[in-house]
């Protein structure tokens, strides 16, 4: 399964993906579960037996919210309101299982152009109604679990029919696309013009273009097509204020890069309708390919290399010892036994002529510095079946295995000891509960001076699995900061990041984020308590000036 093979996936509420594509372990995984340490089962409560908290916002508020965007496009139905709670954190999973669903918000609304974003926005400022904006759903660090306490209400600002293409522009190169189309939409509709925008991270099927943006995505083949928001040169911004409109040409000296500013925001300083992007021709060839190294420092260095002073592909990324493992099937690698080495995937896209010489180059790089040329069949392998990879989470959390992921990213200098703590950490605070864990590490984004630490986790889960991972997820955080190391590469701060993230950048620039904030959204209603705290209305900013 490939990005050309996969549609838009409308998500079966907190089990992931496609349902027709559902996951089952077989027996022998389910064996091997119980050696690992997992005892029990752990089935999630059914949606529909969920209670739901009673809807806050009163009658009035609402039909003012209804004459916005029309009766049909908003709804306090319970499956609405429960498929706009939370996002994809194993937390916020494992709290909707349990049947926890205290965060679900009072009405999802369902926006059809930027100027009812604007209004619907100014409208909440002035009834204290907490929006949190939503596109694709996918945040992985609670960033869709606002902070409730001191609003009217809350309500989920679905951007799902917020899904043209406005435009492209062939001779630049440019396509402008709004916030609410889906990954696989985007290659579609690109694809038939000969282009493609080459994002494609691994939550690609239900992911979409305002998140991407909001979160600052990287995509698997990221060293060769860049972050998202590398590849954006313009956007347009809803507001509680009015209307932010950003990029007027590819670069600028006028001042900071405001674009910057709001790419990463989460939501929390507007509402980012539409965003205008680089596309590139659609590439003739794609090859992917599998190498060996002895060992996880033997295949940085070697992929260091490739960054540094070339060639580059367009995908590169290297599996620790316990991840190759995994990938290979062999138990005996994953706790450090087996024939040992770690697994790099290269992949190439473009004309015939540039693969060729791409390719040919970076594998004499990879040869001389200790690579095993594994051939073809791996790669393909890899990148066939990593869409794949999270449909597993769900039947391992039934089993009652905790799995979680956390990423982060620093300097080349630094990207062992960091590897260490990190795992160190992870181990010793799931140790101690009782559940020792397994651990993988994977790089998957690099550059010129340092690359991504990707991290998944799982061990048995204890009788509060939310608890044990708040423990070991602290641990991990800890560590990160204490290696001078960014808190996410790719992830976002949500509301798990928050705190650190405020330690990360000190209390100046938290201080210059909040006036920012102030100023666009200056009720405090835009996504409160993630990446920066809540703030109160000012006595002189007056909502909708």
């Amino acid at each position: 399964m490939t990005e050309n093979d996969l549609p838009v996936v409308a998500f079966h509420p907190f089990r992931w993906g496609d349902p027709q594509h559902a996951t089952h372990l077989p027996a022998a995984a389910k064996e091997t579960l119980a050696a690992f340490g997992v005892k029990e089962p752990a089935p999630a409560v059914e949606p529909g037996a969920i209670t739901l908290p009673d809807v806050a916002l009163d009658a009035a508020t609402l039909a003012e919210l209804a004459a916005v965007v029309g009766p049909e496009h908003l709804s306090s139905a319970h499956e609405a309101r429960l498929a706009h709670t939370r996002g994809w954190s194993t937390p916020d999973l494992l709290k909707v299982r349990a049947g926890d669903a205290s965060d679900a918000p009072d009405a999802v609304l369902y926006p059809g152009s930027h100027d009812e974003v604007v209004t619907l926005l100014q409208l909440c400022s002035r009834q204290n109604v907490a929006v949190v904006p939503y596109s694709g759903g996918t945040s992985v660090v609670g960033g869709l679990a606002p902070a409730r306490e001191g609003f009217a209400g809350v309500v989920a600002l679905d951007l799902g029919r917020l899904d043209a293409v406005l435009g492209i522009d062939t001779v630049s190169r440019t396509a402008t696309l709004q916030a609410g189309l889906r990954g696989p939409a985007v290659e579609a509709a690109l694809g038939a013009e000969g282009f493609t925008l080459g994002h494609f991270p691994q939550s690609y099927e239900g992911a979409s273009v305002g998140g991407y943006a909001a979160a600052r995505s990287a995509g698997q083949s990221s060293a060769g097509y860049g972050r998202f928001d590398e590849m954006v040169v313009g956007l347009t911004l809803a507001t509680p204020r009015g209307t932010v409109q950003l990029g007027t040409a590819p670069k600028s000296a006028a001042g900071p890069d405001l674009r910057q500013l709001v790419l990463g925001s989460e939501g929390t300083l507007g509402v980012i309708t539409s965003v205008t992007v680089r596309v590139r021709p659609k590439p003739e060839v794609r090859v992917f390919e599998s190498w060996r190294f002895p060992d996880f420092e033997t295949g940085a260095a070697a992929l260091r290399r490739l960054v540094q002073d070339g060639p580059e592909p367009t995908v590169l990324r290297l599996s620790d010892e316990a991840e190759t493992g995994v990938n290979l099937a062999d138990p005996a690698a994953m706790f450090g036994g087996g024939p040992g080495g770690c697994l790099a995937v290269t992949g190439y896209e473009g004309s015939a002529v540039d693969v060729a010489a791409r390719r040919a180059g970076a594998s004499a790089v990879l040869r001389e510095a200790g690579g095993e040329p594994l051939g073809p069949e791996g790669g393909e392998a890899w990148r066939k079946g990593r869409y794949r990879a999270p449909y597993l989470r769900d039947p391992l959390l039934d089993e009652g295995v905790l799995i979680e992921t956390l990423e982060t990213v620093t300097f080349w200098s630094n990207l062992h000891v960091l590897r260490a703590a990190v795992t160190t950490a992870l181990t010793d605070a799931l140790t101690t509960q009782g559940t020792p864990p397994l651990v993988l590490c994977h790089i998957s984004h690099l550059y010129e001076t340092g690359a991504s630490l990707y991290f998944t986790v799982a061990c048995a889960q204890t009788e509060d699995p939310i608890a044990q991972w708040s423990l070991a997820k602290s641990a991990a955080n800890e560590a990160i900061r204490g290696c001078g190391a960014a808190i996410t590469h790719h992830h976002g701060v949500g509301t798990d990041h928050a705190a650190t993230y405020a330690e990360e950048i000190g209390p100046l620039a938290v201080d210059a984020l909040r006036a920012v904030k102030r100023a666009l959204d200056p009720a405090g209603v835009l996504n409160p308590g993630v990446l920066i705290e809540n703030l109160p209305l000012r006595d002189d900013a007056a909502v909708g000036e």
